[in-house]
């Protein structure tokens, strides 16, 4: 089902879904058909704004979220080039640690790691204050969104850090999982979002230096 968005009738949502579709259906021809593209498009929409508390966003999202799920899709069902591995942060909202451990970690990879994000029960909006925190190490966050955690993204990564998400990540063999007990920022100060943001950066760190020794 295809909600409309703040504004816009649920016959100007679906327009520019197809829209969509027709750009992704080209970006993947030859990977997926547009039967396929258009259902992660749809579905991807619903997702989004099942968790979405401003929906006037929501088209420019689901173009964004549908392409990185596509991306996974290829990857997990082999039908893509591998080049480089796949980190997932975990954690319930995706509006803090998660994020921040993704936004650090794609900082100092340049494009030597895929990176993903996402909660097990994402809602809301990232803070300012972590965005704030971030932009004092040159970390750009203002352009991240929360995400729901799919099936797909779970089985394209190498490596899932969860991090206080309990158990809403499903195990699959052959992955490698980590837990990291790093407290939650929500509604902390800043100098508290700051200790907890060094703590993740060295975390990730050390994740890298490992993914980066590995054959």
């Amino acid at each position: 089902m295809t909600h409309a968005t703040d504004g816009l009738p649920a016959r100007a949502v679906g327009l520019q879904l197809d829209r969509i579709a027709d750009e992704l259906a080209d970006r993947f021809h030859g990977v997926f058909g547009r039967e396929t593209v258009e259902l992660f498009v749809r579905e991807t929409y619903d997702l989004l704004a099942e968790h979405a508390t401003v929906t006037v966003h929501l088209p420019a999202l689901t173009a964004r979220f549908a392409r990185e799920r596509l991306l996974d899709l290829g990857r997990a069902e082999g039908l893509t080039q591998v080049t480089v591995p796949q980190v997932l942060f975990l954690c319930v909202h995706n509006v803090g640690r998660s994020q921040m451990a993704a936004a650090l970690l794609d900082h100092h990879a340049f494009g030597r790691v895929t990176v993903r994000s996402a909660g097990s029960q994402p809602q809301g909006e990232i803070p300012e204050i972590i965005t704030a925190a971030l932009r004092e190490l040159h970390v750009p966050l203002e352009a991240a969104y929360p995400k729901p955690l799919t099936d797909e993204v779970l089985r394209a990564s190498d490596v899932v850090v969860t991090m206080g998400c309990g158990d809403a990540c499903a195990i699959y063999p052959g992955k490698r999982y980590l837990d990291w007990d790093i407290p939650d920022p929500a509604g902390e100060p800043l100098h508290v979002v700051r200790r907890i943001r060094d703590e993740i950066d060295r975390h990730v760190r050390g994740l890298l230096d490992e993914l980066s020794n590995q054959p």
